[in-house]
């Protein structure tokens, strides 16, 4: 009897200990699930205290030294990018063509445009606006056409005046409804000149706020490329002609006529200094003859 009561009491731990083990995986898993779809935990602060001596003691020390990564600007912001460049190139025509195709195949386009050729020069000058997302490519791209002298780049920060724009046209919309408002309850002529008298002064300035802001967006939504590309020209040099000997006797005679002309031009221009001396020769011979008169005597 104690044997058949000890033989059940074992085999019921056996079972109880069996599905306690089942149940641990269970659980186990149900809380690696409960963990994977738990939400990360919101990053602190950029402001919290004592964020950054905490990250540099809980990176590794190569971490901790490292350079610090600089900031990108916000998508939010307003960028507007400026380009010149300048370079030589082997043949303009074959450039035109080759701006043409690269101008398409960006989505760019050109917005002035202008050639001039000169004895020794042959530019093309043109003002080519693309997306911001490919302005990097373009310029790139241009390295590829010619030998690149000159390239300067700019970028400008427009947000504040952009915001500023934007806020100074909704303040003046706001105040073109309050306006309207008193238009349809004025009553007296008055009143009803005077309104209309503001709200066209309003207009206008809606109007140039407006135009204002589109100029912007646009210089925003699109980037400036001035590009100015040049083909040096050679100048043919004419051979000299073959002289004969006839020509050449004439040319000498020629020479020589214009070497007399020279001469008596020049002597007229000197008769100041041959009056002097015509002048000296007198008063010389003059005072010789005085001379020997008074020895004869």
């Amino acid at each position: 009897m104690q044997i058949s009561q000890r033989i059940a009491l074992f085999l019921l731990v056996g079972l109880i200990s069996c599905s306690q083990a089942k149940h641990e995986p269970a659980q186990q898993d149900q809380v690696e699930l409960a963990a994977e779809a738990a939400p990360p935990p919101p990053p602190p602060p950029p402001d919290a205290p004592g964020i950054s001596d905490a990250a540099a003691y809980a990176l590794p020390p190569s971490s901790a030294t490292a350079e610090p990564v600089m900031a990108q600007p916000p998508s939010s912001r307003k960028l507007v990018y400026h380009a010149e460049v300048k370079m030589k190139v082997a043949d303009v025509s074959r450039t035109n063509v080759r701006m043409d195709s690269l101008t398409k195949a960006l989505g760019a386009f050109v917005q002035e445009a202008s050639e001039t050729r000169e004895d020794e020069e042959w530019q093309h000058q043109m003002k080519i606006r693309v997306a911001p997302a490919r302005f990097q490519i373009l310029l790139q791209s241009l390295g590829r056409l010619g030998t690149v002298q000159h390239q300067e780049l700019s970028t400008e920060d427009v947000t504040a005046q952009h915001a500023d724009i934007s806020a100074r046209l909704r303040s003046k919309r706001a105040l073109e409804q309050r306006y309207l408002a008193l238009l349809s309850k004025a009553s007296k002529v008055a009143d009803i000149l005077e309104i209309e008298e503001n709200m066209g002064e309003i207009r206008e300035d809606i109007e140039a706020t407006e135009s204002r802001l589109r100029t912007l967006n646009d210089e925003v939504g699109f980037s400036t490329i001035t590009l100015i590309y040049y083909q040096p020209l050679t100048l043919p040099t004419p051979d000299q002609p073959v002289l004969s000997f006839g020509s050449r006797l004439v040319e000498a005679f020629y020479s020589g006529w214009q070497w007399l002309i020279n001469l008596l031009l020049g002597l007229v221009s000197v008769w100041p200094l041959l009056l002097g001396l015509l002048a000296g020769s007198g008063l010389l011979r003059w005072w010789w003859r005085k001379r020997r008169a008074r020895r004869t005597i």
